[in-house]
């Protein structure tokens, strides 16, 4: 049987509001689709009785507080955005191991979810949680891909109780929901970002230098892909960004020697994010990304490559 998206809008509304009663709810959004929707999904559910809350951790995309807040704010849904950088850099400060990395993230993400939950009153905590977290995360006989920041990376103990919406859903049919609802296409048919943010596109221990990084390069990426997109000269993926490997090599700045960086590009096709794989990107798109981010970021890159690793045995994320 086909999806509905209606009939889930109409039993998720029903549901969020049985849930909650007439207390108040803060829902984390990242700006990406599944808590985007989610938020749209709590606002007709509570009105006044949800804070929609973006968190600034200092890993997201380049300008992306002012791009979330303006698209959320045209689909009739505000945005109060918390400022946690030093919470999130403290936390992962010297962890290279990718769990531990993504239980931090989580660690930290529920210590600013419980400060703003007292400010606002609030009792739950609704999140953007969709099928393919809870199952990569692992569960009972499942094994656990890796832990996802809203599933496996929640402490134990948190002063709220969850609410997650689109609990059941795969990639495709948010999406569906989201159009149903009435946000805007750039909204609904953004590519997916990782909840913990960049910090899972840097291999190895996250400092805000390699953020800053990676940032510029995944900005460079997004834009050259989409360009090309535009004219014709390839579709547009599914998701497509950089990663910062955790190796240098040997490069040449001028007339000298050079000790730099390493850039991955990554694009691939999928429909759900269970499976995915690598998609064609024209030799002349993928050189001009080169071009940018070594003469862009050329104090600290000096080399990319393309990553043609389908989904399994590799996952869409390097971490």
């Amino acid at each position: 049987m086909p999806f509905d998206a209606e009939k889930f809008i109409a039993g998720a509304i029903e549901e969020i509001r049985a849930s909650v009663g007439h207390e108040k709810a803060i829902i984390a959004v990242s700006g990406g689709v599944d808590s985007s929707v989610a938020a749209a999904l709590c606002a007709r559910a509570l009105g006044k009785n949800i804070r929609c809350v973006f968190v600034e951790t200092g890993l997201m995309r380049k300008d992306e507080a002012k791009k979330v807040k303006t698209s959320l704010l045209g689909a009739g849904v505000g945005l109060r955005i918390a400022d946690a950088q030093e919470d999130f850099f403290r936390a992962l400060k010297g962890l290279s191991d990718p769990e531990k990395k993504r239980k931090a993230i989580g660690g930290a993400f529920i210590r600013v979810f419980e400060r703003e939950a007292k400010s606002f009153g609030a009792k739950f905590l609704v999140q953007g949680t969709i099928a393919p977290d809870w199952i990569e995360s692992g569960s009972g006989l499942r094994a656990t891909i890796k832990s996802h920041h809203n599933v496996g990376g929640l402490p134990e103990k948190m002063g709220m109780s969850l609410v997650e919406p689109l609990r059941e859903l795969y990639k495709d049919e948010v999406r569906k929901v989201g159009a149903a609802l009435g946000l805007p296409e750039s909204l609904y048919k953004r590519q997916p970002f990782p909840g913990p943010g960049l910090a899972v596109r840097i291999m190895g221990e996250v400092t805000r230098g390699k953020a800053e990084t990676v940032r510029e390069a995944c900005a460079i990426t997004e834009e050259e892909i989409e360009r090309a997109a535009a004219e014709g000269k390839m579709a547009l993926p599914w998701q497509y960004f950089a990663v910062l490997l955790p190796i240098r090599t040997v490069g040449v700045l001028g007339d000298a020697r050079a000790y730099g960086h390493t850039i991955a590009v990554r694009a691939v096709e999928s429909q759900d994010g269970m499976t995915a794989k690598a998609c064609p990107v024209p030799l002349e798109v993928l050189e001009r990304i080169s071009d940018r981010v070594t003469r862009e970021l050329k104090e600290h890159v000096n080399r990319v490559v393309y990553d043609v690793t389908s989904k399994p045995p590799g996952t869409i994320e390097w971490e």
